[in-house]
């Protein structure tokens, strides 16, 4: 048994089938998002922690 499907059984156990076809059904009626959301969720999965800050040159090795 894969682990998505180890995960389906556990929620099909916590919330019940009635839960479950409840949750299927309002995401089957829920519209598709809109370009504006699509292009925010690839900036949030491509930098999940923010933006990358510029990085700063190393300082030069001191001559002995």
């Amino acid at each position: 048994m894969s682990r998505g499907t180890e995960i389906r059984e556990e929620y099909r156990r916590l919330l019940g089938d009635a839960v479950m076809e409840h949750i299927r059904a309002e995401v089957a009626a829920a519209p598709p998002p809109g370009p504006e959301l699509i292009d925010e969720l690839r900036r949030v999965f491509a930098r999940p922690a923010g933006e990358v800050p510029a990085t700063v040159p190393a300082p030069a090795a001191q001559a002995a």
